[in-house]
């Protein structure tokens, strides 16, 4: 599925590419499903894998494998330059009100490229309500040239975390962000008390919350980087 939010990235000058671009292949040739498709998609149960290099253009190669919903991965070499290229992820369809939801919650693992020249990308669950009428974005991970739609409102503790929230609008439909104040690569993420501070604060009518994403907003990875789930999990 399309990602339609884009991110402000604040990126230096693009760097000449370097670096193996094959650091995916045995991974993914040994893994039970993988494509360098920019939409390919895996059905694992109820659970469905997305490449989804979703930009119109000036994205580079991007491969996903895949043994499950709980332990996939991806290999990019986007260039270094602005704009969002592609959104690989996890997904599963909720279906409930956020009224009616009951409680939800998410356990993950993910290794993720470390910091440096050409790399921009924020690790995130993304929300819909409504169909896509409405994106609540849950950043546990970032670099710091990326940063979310929307001004800083106010900082919430929700689920046993601390939360630095954004609201604003991408043109197609209003986007809450909520920053973890201390970032994580691996932990729980209780989404359920997120959906119903909106809704309470009145920042949000009461949708029906659809498709649960979790995964990378990949804005540069120039030379080719890996991202991996090793280990996820969605409790409803």
């Amino acid at each position: 599925m399309r990602r339609r939010s884009l991110l402000s990235a604040a990126l230096a000058a693009p760097l000449a590419t370097a670096g193996a671009v094959g650091a995916l292949q045995s991974p993914a040739h040994a893994a039970t499903w993988s494509s360098s498709d920019k939409w390919g998609t895996w059905q694992n149960g109820a659970y469905t894998l997305y490449n989804n290099v979703w930009a119109p253009s000036g994205y580079g190669p991007q491969s996903i494998w895949a043994n499950s919903y709980s332990n996939w991965g991806v290999w990019a070499n986007h260039p270094n330059t602005g704009g969002i290229k592609s959104y690989p992820n996890v997904s599963y369809t909720l279906g409930r009100t956020v009224s009616s939801m009951g409680n939800v919650s998410s356990n993950f693992n993910v290794t993720v490229p470390g910091s440096g020249s050409g790399l921009a990308y924020n690790t995130t669950y993304d929300v819909w309500g409504n169909g896509h009428a409405h994106e609540i974005m849950i950043w546990t991970q970032w670099t710091s040239n990326v940063g979310p739609i929307g001004g800083y409102v106010t900082n919430v503790n929700l689920g046993g975390r601390n939360w630095n929230y954004h609201q604003g609008h991408n043109g197609g439909n209003p986007v809450y962000s909520f920053m973890a104040t201390s970032q994580f690569t691996s932990g729980t993420v209780n989404i359920t008390p997120i959906c119903q501070w909106l809704v309470n604060q009145g920042r949000m009518p009461n949708v029906r919350i659809d498709q649960i994403q979790l995964g990378w907003e990949i804005t540069s990875s120039s030379g080719g980087r890996d991202f991996r789930m090793n280990s996820y999990s969605l409790s409803t």
